[in-house]
């Protein structure tokens, strides 16, 4: 004891004891909370890049598809415009023969 009290001196090293642990406890739960804290933001960002390259896989797929819908379609409308100038009649193809 530092100086002598009117309390018991159990009672006081009782508190005295408490505030002791809980000061050791202390560099270890921060550490503990600091580990947690980080643990967390590196799931977040494990996360988010998934997320993006999921996100950039359906996007290329689309454009994809996209491209190939074009790509059949140019081809689809022009043999259409031409078979439409083969089959009107009013409609001078050169080289089929109408006169």
């Amino acid at each position: 004891m530092a100086f002598p009290t009117s309390v018991n001196d159990q009672i006081t090293d009782s508190v005295t004891q408490a505030n002791v642990k809980v000061l050791g406890d202390a560099p270890a739960m921060s550490m503990g909370n600091l580990m947690q804290a980080t643990s967390q933001a590196l799931a977040n960002a494990a996360h988010n890049a998934t997320s993006a390259q999921q996100q950039t896989a359906v996007t290329a797929q689309a454009a994809t598809t996209m491209g190939v819908t074009t790509l059949f379609a140019i081809d689809t409308a022009s043999t259409g415009v031409a078979t439409k100038d083969i089959l009107t009649s009013s409609t001078k193809v050169a080289g089929l023969g109408h006169q």
